[in-house]
């Protein structure tokens, strides 16, 4: 019945024609049992971490569980082992679920242990990974959100059989090895993926170097293969943006406010920069290079370019990307990484024919859309895959509640 099921669902992927197959699979499961919807602090025990800093520590083998998504350090000693489920409880990451089969420290978190005799670990661990969006809901606080263990507690979890134990146990089982097996699938489904998209990025690179792979070694000043080569501060005017404070952002801005990150630091009701326009972050993400095609708000962190001979600017912004590992080795590394525009101004650019640089533009752009875009191509795949898998765990554990 579990290799039916899973096959099943591997092999289909509209998930509306699913559902009709998985009820009659829970159904069947159950074998006309009952099914009683107990809080998780009945069934389970729910207990604060312990208070530890690194300082005070000595580094060993044992993870430390606290807020993040990852363990925040190693220590030399645990205070939880066997299966425990861990729930961050504070910061950013506040309500993050997490499973552990080994000896933990639990610190900036707290532990859910079930009580084996009713509730399987797993059992619980894929329930909540069903309610996760409103375990982070929970987050409280004016400051630094938290999440507490007593309202976790007070969350319904399905007992199937619950006047027997031993076929309660059994269910559970079945339905932890289906969801398991749901993961691992899902998992290698999104290893190949991106190493698909790890190569289609790699594939991007090659072309983009060859296309713009202009030989420009012991060749006479300003001339290549008859194509003219000039310094980037020739080719085009490079700007600074102007400052801007957070107070001055809007949600409802027109326009995104580009910073020291290739994520907009917010919106702004008007813009500096025109669209077509090729830029460079001088300060945290120093050293990358973007490109935007609408107008946009270019804050003092940016340099951008303005095109002052004949030159496309997504043509620029292509060939400065073969020269990015360059420009990144000119970043002055300090608390906050910078990069002058002396670092860059003199690169070199080959300026072929209009027409040569709309076409080697028309070629790349194809394959960043294939590798950069999230509503086409494999990240979008990633993304249904994952929903896939949420909507059959959802479906499993819903028990028509």
């Amino acid at each position: 019945m579990l290799l039916c099921c899973v096959d099943y669902l591997k092999r289909n992927s509209k998930m509306k024609n699913n559902e009709q197959h998985i009820m009659p699979f829970i159904e069947r499961l159950l074998d006309g049992a009952e099914v009683e919807w107990k809080p998780l602090g009945e069934v389970a025990e729910l207990k604060r971490g312990t208070s530890i800093t690194k300082k005070t520590s000595t580094e060993g083998k044992y993870p430390v569980i606290s807020g993040g998504q990852q363990p925040a350090y190693y220590i030399d000693k645990f205070n939880r082992e066997g299966e425990t489920i861990t729930v961050a409880g504070s910061g950013a990451y506040a309500g993050f679920v997490m499973y552990w089969n080994e000896p933990i420290f639990v610190s900036d978190a707290f532990s859910i242990k079930a009580n084996e005799e009713r509730i399987l670990p797993r059992y619980i661990y894929h329930f909540l990974l069903n309610i996760q969006e409103k375990i982070h809901d929970l987050k409280a606080g004016g400051g630094v959100p938290h999440v507490y263990a007593k309202d976790v507690a007070r969350f319904l979890i399905p007992i199937p059989c619950p006047t027997d134990t031993k076929k309660s146990l059994e269910i559970q089982r079945k339905l932890v090895e289906i969801l398991d097996k749901f993961t691992e699938l899902e998992a290698e489904l999104e290893a190949e993926l991106e190493a698909e998209l790890d190569c289609r990025k790699r594939q991007y690179e090659y072309y983009r170097n060859k296309l713009l792979a202009f030989d420009m070694l012991n060749t006479p000043p300003g001339k290549l293969n008859n194509l003219t080569v000039k310094t980037l501060e020739e080719v085009a005017e490079i700007k600074r943006g102007r400052r801007l404070v957070r107070k001055d952002l809007s949600e409802k801005g027109r326009y995104a406010v580009f910073q020291n990150s290739m994520t907009p630091l917010g919106f702004y009701d008007k813009s500096n920069v025109g669209g077509d326009t090729t830029f460079i972050i001088s300060a945290g993400a120093a050293g990358e290079i973007g490109y935007c095609s609408v107008n946009f708000w270019a804050a003092d962190d940016i340099y951008y370019f303005i095109p002052i001979t004949t030159i496309c600017s997504k043509y620029l912004y292509h060939f400065l990307l073969t020269k990015q590992p360059t420009i990144k080795g000119q970043v002055r590394r300090a608390s906050v990484p910078r990069l002058a525009k002396n670092a860059f101004a003199k690169i070199k650019i080959p300026i072929p024919p209009l027409s040569e640089q709309q076409r080697i533009v028309s070629i790349l752009d194809k394959f960043d859309t294939l590798t950069s875009s999230i509503s086409e191509g494999l990240p979008k795949e990633i993304e249904l895959r994952r929903k896939q898998y949420e909507y059959y765990r959802e479906q499993l554990l819903s028990f028509r509640h």
